[in-house]
């Protein structure tokens, strides 16, 4: 590629744009049906009073070509902070030109920039471009830890201190 790839913070001008990425990544995902939020809700978590989220947008030529959206996590083994990479995205016309590379890059960078100590996310086990990617970075693989997630009704009847049917 013989244009340079640009790496910005997101803006509310951002948002459109952002949620049918995050749209076009469920359905890469196979699981559309899960995108439950809206454009107004992301805004909010994004550009609110209390933003839960950061977002980086990555450009070519002046063209929005993907994303990142990220939020502080915490260690305490280490009690220092660290950062959750939720999604990093670039739509199939743009892969290969070192854009999720970029994008990757920069959220590292802000991680050390803020103190942090580890930055994390999970990848489907059968999405070999991503993992390619992750490996070419040198990122490790993490063989002995699950992911578990509550949410629905589980969530609410363990909120509630009700045992889940299961």
């Amino acid at each position: 590629m013989s244009a340079e790839i640009q790496i910005r913070e997101a803006g509310p001008d951002d948002v459109q744009r952002i949620y049918a990425w995050i749209v076009e990544l469920a359905t890469y995902d196979r699981a559309p049906e899960h995108v439950t939020g809206t454009p107004e809700l992301l805004a909010e978590a994004l550009f609110g009073s209390r933003p839960s989220a950061e977002a980086l947008i990555a450009e070519l030529a002046g063209e929005a070509v993907g994303f990142a959206l990220f939020h502080g996590n915490f260690s305490t083994w280490e009690c220092r902070p660290g950062i959750w990479l939720e999604d990093l995205y670039v739509p199939p016309e743009h892969r290969r030109h070192g854009i999720g590379a970029a994008l990757l890059r920069r959220v590292a960078e802000i991680t050390i920039e803020r103190s942090g100590t580890r930055l994390e996310w999970v990848v489907l086990d059968w999405n070999a471009p991503a993992i390619r990617l992750y490996e070419r970075v040198a990122a490790k693989l993490l063989d002995d830890w699950r992911v578990y997630r509550l949410d629905g009704l589980e969530l609410v009847q363990v909120a509630e201190g009700a045992k889940p049917a299961r």
